[in-house]
C-alpha cells in the first residue's frame, strides 16, 4: 500500500485521538501533524504538506471551509476531506464551495473515513452516502428549476 501522510484539524482531543488511531491502524499511513483550530491547520499543511488533511468543519479562529481555501490555494496538492456532524444542504454547498474533495459526516467516520482518505489519496471524491444523497438532491432540484424556466420562456 502507498504511503499515506495525514494532518488532522479538530478543537476536540477525544475526536483527534479517535481519527488517529482509526487512520494509523492502516498499514503505512502516519499522521504528522494535529491541530486545535483552523489557522493552526493552515500552518502545519503549509510546513509538513501532508497527502491528505482531514479538517473539522466548525474549529475555532478559521473554520474548517476557510482552512481549506488557504489551504488549496498554497498547497494545491494536498486532498482535503471535512468533516461535519452536519449534512444540511446549505452545509454540503458551502463544503463543495470550498473545494474540498470529500466530506464525511462523524457519525459516520467509523464506517466510512478509511475509504474516504483512500479515495482522496486516488485524486477521486468521496462523499458519505447521506451526504451524497443530499449532493444529487440538490442538483435535481437544479435541473427541474431550469426546465420549469425554460417551459415559461
Amino acid at each position: 500500500m502507498i504511503p499515506v501522510r495525514l494532518v488532522l484539524a479538530d478543537d476536540h482531543e477525544i475526536m483527534r485521538v479517535g481519527l488517529r488511531s482509526l487512520l494509523e491502524n492502516q498499514f503505512n499511513w502516519s499522521v504528522v501533524g494535529e491541530a486545535i483550530d483552523g489557522e493552526e491547520a493552515v500552518e502545519m499543511v503549509l510546513s509538513l504538506k501532508p497527502d491528505v488533511a482531514l479538517l473539522d468543519i466548525a474549529m475555532p479562529k478559521i473554520s474548517g471551509l476557510e482552512a481549506a481555501r488557504q489551504i488549496l490555494l498554497q498547497v494545491p496538492r494536498t486532498k482535503i476531506l471535512l468533516l461535519s456532524a452536519h449534512d444540511s444542504t446549505q452545509v454540503i454547498a458551502d463544503v463543495l464551495d470550498s473545494g474540498a474533495k470529500g466530506y464525511v459526516l462523524k457519525s459516520d467516520a467509523a464506517r466510512d473515513l478509511v475509504a474516504a482518505v483512500q479515495a482522496l489519496h486516488s485524486n477521486q471524491t468521496f462523499f458519505t452516502p447521506k451526504v451524497a444523497d443530499l449532493v444529487l438532491s440538490r442538483h435535481m432540484k437544479r435541473v427541474q428549476d431550469q426546465a420549469d424556466r425554460d417551459k415559461k420562456h
